[in-house]
């Protein structure tokens, strides 16, 4: 279960970002995935729908339909939150980070591998046959 303390502070997060519950849009449908019996018999997965930015959520995280909504909530507020205020998340900071490094990474392989061929093209060059002209 969620403690009282993290639903208030979601609650205080959602007024402050002037996110109602009679904005939100609530479905339960089934979850898939691992939970046996439990998941096929039960509406655990937690969709949710904010009306007036059109954004919705889907939530199967946990077994309990209470954890899912809780998560659903938080997640949908994320987003409203990036999206009203700019505010970029850690994961899309990380994600961004990555892209860097991984563009940094590219220039360095060109680099290397244009160095191989300059390299190979010296070899070449010193083996060439010298005619009596040159």
């Amino acid at each position: 279960m969620i403690s009282s303390q993290k639903e208030q502070s979601l609650r205080d997060k959602m007024k402050a970002l002037g996110i109602y519950e009679s904005d939100m849009e609530e479905h339960f449908v089934r979850s898939s995935g691992k939970g046996g019996q439990h998941v096929n018999k039960t509406s655990t997965c937690v969709y949710l729908l904010h009306k007036p930015t059109g954004l919705s959520v889907k939530c199967q995280e946990d077994r309990s339909q209470a954890v899912n909504r809780f998560l659903a909530r938080r997640l949908l507020t994320e987003k409203i939150q990036q999206q009203v205020l700019g505010i970029k998340t850690a994961a899309r900071q990380l994600s961004e980070k990555i892209r860097r490094q991984k563009r940094r990474r590219s220039r360095r392989a060109k680099e290397k591998m244009l160095a191989d061929k300059r390299h190979q093209s010296e070899k070449k060059q010193t083996r060439r046959f010298k005619g009596d002209g040159e």
